[in-house]
């Protein structure tokens, strides 16, 4: 399967949850953006190695990378390499002067590593098509609903279940356009239930 290259190009905290955050990945020249659902901390590793700060103490994403340092391990890339009930899953590739190794890790891990390393970002079409927003192109077409991110977030689930399918393709909208993207992931996964519910 064909690779493809992501980077990161949102980091953002849920309206609607307190300790939740998305981080939003974008398809290197391309308009599919693939947002997943991560803790606090691991938003907080991410943010700091984006903003290039350095903190008085190693973070645990610091102190990996310094290990990896020592040991002449260097992070060639990361692959998020599966989807599986809203649960994405991902391999760093580590690669020493004799042997090269994956080793399975979770996706907010592997991002918050990937940031320290400068490595790519990858993942596969299967996965940017399931899970995947299709945002608006240059041309001014609208946002086109990808399949839904199946998350464990159930955020405001309940009031989602009594609009009716035209209120949440709106309310989609207006929330993407807010970047609430953990309210989109919600939204989405309502809509997919119903769709699959009449098919």
């Amino acid at each position: 399967m064909k690779k493809i290259e992501l980077e990161i190009v949102a980091l953002s905290h849920s309206i609607t949850q307190t300790h939740s955050y998305a981080v939003v990945l974008g398809e290197v020249n391309g308009l599919r953006r693939l947002p997943i659902v991560i803790g606090g901390f691991e938003a907080q590793a991410i943010a700091v190695a984006l903003e290039k700060m350095h903190p008085s103490r190693p973070l645990t994403h610091d102190l990996m990378k310094n290990f990896m340092n020592a040991f002449n391990i260097d992070l060639q890339e990361i692959v998020i390499c599966d989807l599986q009930e809203g649960i994405f899953y991902s391999k760093l590739v580590c690669v020493s002067e004799h042997d090269t190794v994956e080793i399975d890790s979770r996706t907010s891990d592997a991002l918050a590593l990937a940031v320290r390393f400068g490595c790519p970002i990858y993942t596969y079409d299967n996965i940017l098509e399931s899970a995947g927003i299709l945002m608006e192109d240059p041309s001014g077409k609208k946002k086109q609903p990808r399949e839904a991110v199946a998350a464990e977030s159930s955020a405001g689930t309940d009031d989602l279940k009594t609009l009716t399918l035209d209120e949440l393709n709106t309310l989609l909208t207006e929330v993407l356009e807010s970047e609430d993207y953990i309210r989109a992931i919600a939204i989405r996964d309502e809509i997919n239930a119903r769709k699959k519910g009449r098919g």
